[in-house]
């Protein structure tokens, strides 16, 4: 019996060891995407406005209307396409921005998405994206973070244990799932 805890003890040891990395990139993205109806949790999308006054709108799709506008805004970048969604307004797409330009009333509004650094990427994994070599990457940690909690259960033993407050712990953790599970399916 010995033998067979020391050897629990390893396991869960090492396998901790090993998961930290892939824990906090699951956690901090986890936290980020739950809130994704709050904010964007992978790119930070910022508007700003201008009026265009000056600027004669007759021939909006012409590269030097474009350009032109663009010289107003302060934006030095590649125009990627235009689009007209309707007589009175003009789309200009650059690289991570939009300039939406109401021809009418003389105004743009630009619109930049810019990544935010480090979430973008740990989102990217957690919503499993890559797919294909991943896929199978992600399984084998949800297969350990399953060893890592069974191992756990007889880390200790005593009252501080599963057949003390361990118990107890462990009903906890799934009653509470299962009461959100009644509550929302």
């Amino acid at each position: 019996m010995r033998k067979w805890r020391r050897w629990n003890a390893a396991v869960h040891r090492d396998l901790g060891y090993l998961c930290v990395g892939l824990t906090l990139v699951y956690a901090i993205s986890g936290v980020a995407v739950n809130h994704r109806a709050d904010w964007n949790p992978s790119h930070q999308v910022s508007e700003r406005s201008a009026r265009l006054d000056e600027l004669d709108a007759s021939m909006p799709s012409s590269p030097g209307y474009v350009q032109a506008v663009l010289l107003r805004l302060d934006l030095d970048a590649e125009v990627l396409g235009t689009f007209r969604p309707d007589p009175g307004s003009l789309r200009i797409f650059l690289d991570g921005t939009t300039v939406d330009v109401d021809l009418a009333a003389g105004e743009a509004v630009v619109q930049e998405v810019r990544d935010r650094p480090g979430l973008r990427q740990a989102n990217f994994l957690h919503l499993n994206h890559p797919k294909k070599l991943w896929t199978c990457m992600a399984d084998a940690y949800a297969a350990a973070l399953a060893l890592l909690a069974i191992t756990g259960l007889f880390v200790l033993r005593g009252r501080n244990g599963i057949t003390g407050r361990g118990a107890w712990l462990t009903a906890a953790g799934v009653v509470i799932p299962a009461a959100f599970l009644l509550l929302y399916f």
